[in-house]
């Protein structure tokens, strides 16, 4: 009688047990729905073109809406009026030299709006930088920077959101005179605040409580926990320290203007 074939032995060696490979499609997926598995992978793998290019076009896509719906002029006008210094200063000059510095910004806004996909990698690696530093020397996590930057990346998606909401709105019917650029929609606190009775400083603070940003806090702060042997309660805590320490900044900056 023929012996029964013997199945193959089984690694003990988590090194030498493969992982099924996970498409850009599904890690973008999963950075939404489940976000463990697309940062495990970055262990594999750190490519970040993927969430880039998403970006990128969303990017491009509300800020052509801005364009249409708002006009880079009028959004250039109403970031002067939201600084007292500089309204006054635009205030006293003459309507040819008003138009000329409105002409001007416009220009600027389509550089930093059509330019987003050469402009967000440079972002990215500044904010990759500091916070990679802090959990390299602070907790000591083997994170590579490849895949610091890969996760801060992926972790930059829900921005998406924003960008669709923030579409959605301009296309409904949003007051051309009272569209703020930098805060679009109404997902943080300081969307509901009214600018006219409401300090600089604590508007621009309250920002921070903004859900999108929260999401993206949590993802960077998985994915240092994914990528490392740093807890994910040590990750949150580094990452959000960064995170609120760049809104005081921005809020003290705002509160001078």
């Amino acid at each position: 009688m023929a012996a029964s074939p013997v199945p193959p032995p089984v690694s003990s060696n988590p090194a030498l047990v493969t992982t099924p490979r996970m498409s850009e499609g599904a890690r973008i997926l999963n950075t939404f729905i489940a976000p463990s598995k697309t940062f495990t992978d970055l262990r594999r793998s750190a490519a970040w073109w993927g969430p880039w290019l998403l970006i990128s076009v969303f990017s491009i896509a509300f800020m052509a809406t801005v364009s249409k719906q708002v006009t880079f002029e009028q959004a250039s006008k109403n970031q002067i009026e939201h600084s007292t210094k500089r309204a006054e200063q635009f205030d006293k000059l003459p309507p040819d030299q008003q138009q000329k510095q409105l002409q001007l910004s416009a220009k600027i806004f389509g550089f930093f709006a059509y330019g987003s996909p050469l402009l967000i990698p440079f972002y990215f690696l500044i904010a990759t930088v500091a916070v990679w530093a802090t959990f390299k020397v602070g907790a000591g996590a083997d994170t590579t920077f490849g895949q610091a930057y890969a996760i801060m990346m992926y972790a930059s998606l829900p921005g998406i959101i924003g960008a669709i909401l923030g579409i959605i709105s301009l296309f409904a019917g949003v007051n051309p005179e009272g569209f703020d650029i930098n805060n679009p929609v109404g997902t943080n606190i300081a969307y509901y605040l009214d600018p006219e009775t409401t300090g600089k400083f604590i508007r621009a603070f309250s920002s921070t409580f903004d859900v999108l940003s929260i999401w993206t806090v949590i993802l960077i702060s998985i994915g240092y926990a994914c990528t490392s042997k740093v807890k994910r309660s040590t990750a949150i805590t580094i990452v959000a320290a960064w995170f609120i320490l760049f809104k005081l900044i921005g809020a003290a900056l705002a509160s001078l203007s």
